[in-house]
């Protein structure tokens, strides 16, 4: 190893000179060793970020139905209803089946709701089916308190053979319907293992929630009632709220 010596200095003046070189160079080493384990640790850190989202979204995994309106009534029956026209015409083509219920308001403009293996359900099931349609439907956009809701069976629902009859999201009715008068448009938002559930009042009320929220029509826009829903029940995704709320203005209790 080669070694320069000042020969203006001393030989022990050079010799410090050398061992402060070296002290340097030991800390320099020493820093880039902290610096290459501060670098693995931080790999390892987004690794394991990397993997808790790949965790996540695998758990998230969507079932068929939440492209839909949807809920489970009090008794566990799944309700499903099209968010819009396009989306009532692949439920009544694709998704009612024989022992089915189809549900909607009496009014123009309403969500087509159909109660899965409703031809077998109790009255109460039935119940929560009308509330779910008489709530997502313009009613509550129009800011009334109540809606009148029908049920007919699937052989009692058809689109008509003439082409350009109809228009999408559009069906021919027959035969007697079963009546629901005056449903009260009522929402109830709570948590559930985690998840926010958007239910009607009456399937909150029978399964005896805890900590929910009322929604009813009202003045204030549905931007912000997500955002307040999400606050007060400390649930983080607005974006799903609004996809579970219906059209139009809300009034929100507690």
């Amino acid at each position: 190893m080669e070694m320069e010596i000042d020969l203006n200095k001393s030989a022990q003046d050079n010799a410090n000179d050398y061992f402060n070189r070296s002290k340097k160079a030991k800390r320099k080493a020493e820093g880039a060793e902290l610096a290459v384990k501060e670098l693995e640790a931080k790999k390892k850190g987004i690794e394991g970020i990397e993997q808790k989202r790949r965790v996540v979204k695998k758990i998230e995994k969507k079932e068929w139905y939440e492209r839909f309106n949807w809920f489970m009534t009090s008794g566990g029956m799944l309700a499903i209803g099209g968010r819009n026209a396009q989306q009532n015409e692949l439920i009544n083509s694709k998704y009612f089946e024989s022992n089915d219920l189809f549900f909607h308001a009496d009014v123009f403009g309403a969500s087509a709701v159909i109660l899965k293996n409703g031809v077998e359900s109790e009255k109460a099931a039935r119940e929560e089916a009308a509330q779910f349609a008489a709530c997502f439907s313009r009613a509550w956009e129009g800011g009334s308190s109540s809606a009148t809701v029908y049920s007919l069976k699937r052989e009692q629902i058809s689109k008509s053979k003439e082409k350009g009859a109809l228009g999408t999201g559009s069906f021919l009715m027959s035969g007697e319907r079963e009546w629901f008068k005056n449903i009260a448009l009522e929402l109830a938002a709570f948590m559930d293992n985690g998840r926010i559930r958007i239910v009607p009042m009456s399937t909150c009320i029978a399964l005896q929630a805890k900590g929910y929220l009322v929604l009813k029509p009202g003045n204030r826009k549905k931007s912000d009632a997500a955002k307040m829903i999400c606050g007060r029940l400390g649930f983080g995704d607005i974006d799903y709220v609004m996809q579970h709320l219906p059209a139009g203005g809300f009034s929100l209790k507690p």
